[in-house]
């Protein structure tokens, strides 16, 4: 449950902070949405978003559609970051309600319809767009029965071909239920006023107070062919209540030189559902057994891993030691001579990788994005990103991404003074950290982009928010990493505990090549998070809310153990068979995770996504999974190397050699 947020009214005593927290308690509070409550007969406006579809994935203005559009001029609502590049487009609709009033509406009938708007409404009604609309920042709710089970599911279909027609019928008649709270005022009440935020009312006020909030909003839907000549002339007239027709030759169909009227009644129901509880129909945990099991299958295989490490530490490497240090240097030396394993690469264990910059770069945009995820996760998790504000979770992302840009260029220059033994060269490395996570995910969504224009999809970025994140990009995100590179300067360079030789020490031939070992060890981190990534591309690419926030940041915290105890054993394994090249294969043993993470989006897309269709669909999802594969790899490979470079020092530290 998440806490409310504090008010902002100055009058707010110590009893309002009680009676908040109380109101909480009975709901989920959703934190970046406020409350407004309504009089009978306020008028009320829905919004309408983008048109979507799961077989497309490109959303559509709603007005590119032949709908009524309203008396006044269409109006964008204020849009925040994360909206624009998701794509949502929010105008004002002609569907006005009247509190607390039950009634039956004429909206609009169309001038006859021409062939290339047929041609697009049957695209449309073929390809599954539906209409998203919304009202008090509800989305407009359906359910459906499927295998007996009632599913809710947010918007409605703009048409639909049945089966046995060669026809496509035209939604246009609309059944909307409105849920309403009462509260008369009665004993001490919360309301809120939009702009002020939270406030109290005394028993004195409650005659002023007594209103209506809305905690629901659904639509049922259905086609009716109706007569143009005999429906009404101005819009928002009172028609007689409407009967949903089952027979085909009475719906409404798509077709040139066809008028279409547009119609919808709407019924208030009083519910004793509270204000801070209205999303709890949107947000119903499914397969909460599932989700348990992941977090059982991830438990079996951290155990079985930190076994294996145990084993490390206790059994080999300290029994080691211990013999180690019971000896006079002579017979150290000679033990040198005999021994092999890990001991043997004393002196080349820290020799500087190859691409040592590459290296520094990956780790310190892999730091940038691991505190990005984490960080949102945990505010998620606490109810602080809720649906209810649309975008803010992507907006929220990328704002954090951009300021610990300062973090990114600490660690990642620290690392290459580590490496090189000195600071020069410290500018480029920033420069390149701030550029090269940024700059694949900017030629990637470029790509895409030029995709999306040339559908005319909502989902293309407009070319003034790409001046506004390049502007992001370069004023916020440049400056931190090079502060946080300068910062990296000053900071005392980690020391090693041995000295390197200057000829390296020759590798021995193995029977089978490394890489596939190191390619393996992603299989048990991706183990730890494939039933939760199930979930998260369903949330994503089917329209589902995804908002079990605590199971994913359970998962993060079980994928961070198993990626650095992974690449913890992959590393003394490689040390024991005489192999000190352990950088970028510490770095690929968590990291090849990635390499799963994009197949099992291959196989998500062709298996379980099958309603998607066209090449433009298939490339946009595909572009998509690779910026996430990208970002997993950076991350999760920078915790296996920065475990593993920990590992290897604490092991070194302890041999000492002349």
């Amino acid at each position: 449950m998440a806490l409310p947020l504090i008010t902002r009214r100055k009058s707010l005593t110590a009893l309002a902070y009680l009676v908040l927290l109380l109101e909480a308690c009975n709901g989920f509070y959703l934190p970046g949405s406020y409350m407004h409550t309504y009089s009978t007969g306020d008028e009320i406006y829905a919004k309408v978003n983008s048109l979507t579809s799961i077989e497309t994935e490109l959303p559509f203005s709603y007005y590119s559609l032949p709908y009524c559009r309203p008396l006044g001029e269409i109006k964008k609502s204020a849009e925040n970051l994360g909206e624009l590049l998701m794509g949502d487009q929010i105008d004002n609709s002609p569907y006005r309600f009247q509190m607390n009033v039950n009634e039956s509406v004429y909206l609009c009938t169309t001038p006859p319809l021409k062939e290339h708007e047929v041609k697009l409404l049957k695209q449309r009604s073929r390809d599954l767009y539906q209409v998203n609309m919304n009202l008090d920042n509800l989305p407009a709710l359906r359910y459906t029965i499927q295998n007996g089970i009632k599913i809710p599911w947010t918007g409605f279909p703009v048409g639909y071909s049945p089966s046995d027609s060669n026809n496509d019928y035209l939604i246009n008649h609309l059944k909307f239920t409105i849920l309403i709270h009462e509260y008369e005022g009665a004993g001490v009440e919360i309301i809120g006023t939009g702009e002020e935020g939270l406030g109290v009312i005394s028993e004195a006020d409650k005659k002023k107070a007594s209103g209506y909030e809305i905690v629901g909003f659904e639509v049922v839907y259905c086609s009716i062919k109706y007569d143009p000549e005999k429906m009404p002339k101005q819009m928002y007239e009172n028609i007689a209540p409407v009967t949903c027709p089952r027979e085909l030759d009475k719906f409404q169909i798509i077709r040139e030189q066809e008028k279409v009227s547009f119609t919808y009644e709407v019924q208030f129901v009083k519910s004793n559902t509270r204000w801070p509880s209205r999303w709890d129909a949107y947000l119903k945990m499914e397969g909460a057994r599932v989700h348990w099991f992941s977090i059982m299958n991830s438990l079996m295989v951290i155990f079985f891993l930190a076994g294996i490490v145990f084993v490390i530490f206790l059994r080999t490497v300290r029994r080691d030691l211990t013999r180690y240090e019971e000896l006079d240097k002579e017979a150290q030396a000679q033990m040198n001579e005999e021994l092999s394993g890990w001991k043997l690469v004393v002196g080349d264990v820290f020799r500087e990788p190859n691409y040592s910059k590459l290296l520094c770069i990956m780790i310190g945009d892999g730091v940038q994005i691991t505190g990005m995820a984490a960080v949102t996760i945990v505010f998620a998790a606490l109810g602080f990103m809720s649906p209810a504000s649309r975008g803010m979770l992507l907006t929220g992302m990328i704002l954090l991404y951009l300021f610990l840009g300062i973090v990114a260029g600490y660690v990642g220059v620290r690392m290459w003074r580590t490496l090189k033994g000195t600071s020069e060269g410290w500018r480029s490395v920033s420069w390149l950290i701030s550029c090269f996570f940024p700059g694949i995910v900017f030629v990637i969504l470029t790509i895409l982009n030029f995709i999306l224009w040339g559908s005319n999809s909502t989902g293309a970025i407009p070319i003034s928010l790409y001046f506004i994140l390049l502007s992001l990009w370069f004023c916020i995100s440049v400056p931190l990493t090079l502060l946080g590179g300068l910062l990296g300067t000053r900071a005392e360079p980690i020391q090693y505990p041995v000295r390197t030789n200057q000829i390296p020490r020759e590798i021995p031939e193995r029977k089978y090549p490394s890489w596939l070992l190191v390619l393996g060890a992603g299989t048990l981190p991706f183990g730890t998070l494939f039933i939760e990534l199930f979930f998260i591309l369903s949330s994503i690419w089917l329209g589902r809310f995804y908002y079990v926030f605590g199971f994913l940041l359970i998962v993060l915290l079980f994928l961070v153990i198993v990626c650095a105890e992974v690449s913890v054993v992959l590393t003394y394994m490689h040390l024991c068979v005489e192999d000190w090249t352990w950088w970028w294969k510490a770095f690929y043993a968590s990291g090849s995770v990635s390499l799963y993470v994009f197949l099992y989006s291959i196989k998500y897309l062709v298996f379980d996504l099958q309603s998607l269709s066209g090449p433009v669909s298939a490339t946009l999802y595909l572009g998509y999974s690779l910026i996430m594969a990208i970002a997993i790899m950076l991350a999760t490979g920078t915790i296996g190397l920065l475990t593993s470079f920990y590992f290897v020092h604490y092991l070194f530290s302890s041999v000492k050699i002349d």
